[in-house]
């Protein structure tokens, strides 16, 4: 990903994706768990996806809206991460490297929200 005029929740949103990505291919080319590896792969790719849709948004509201659909998919993707963790789909490795970088998007995405709103 070319790093020109892209800010560093774009590159975090990005990465992250990569990885939900290589997740996936283990859980259905490995553990062969296709349900909840879709659901991962829909949500944790989705945060940078709606992110990205920030930057053409038409106003302040639709600018704020984009944020908070980018922060909803943050959250399901953390949803998933623990129940892939705790049903022992991924290992403490996977999870303690996938966790705080979700997490870390989360408090970028909320503090972009709040400065967003405040302005």
């Amino acid at each position: 990903m070319k790093e020109d005029k892209i800010g560093p929740l774009n590159i975090k949103s990005y990465q992250f994706a990569l990885e939900v990505v290589r997740l996936f291919k283990e859980l259905t080319e490995i553990k062969k768990e296709y349900i909840l590896a879709k659901q991962i792969l829909r949500s944790g790719t989705a945060i940078g996806a709606n992110y990205r849709e920030v930057e053409y948004a038409s106003s302040k509201q639709d600018f704020i809206y984009k944020l908070t659909l980018s922060l909803k998919e943050a959250n399901e993707t953390n949803y998933w991460l623990h129940l892939l963790f705790d049903s022992d789909y991924i290992s403490k490795t996977q999870f303690d490297k996938l966790k705080p970088a979700c997490e870390s998007l989360i408090s970028l995405l909320l503090a972009s929200i709040k400065t967003a709103k405040s302005k």
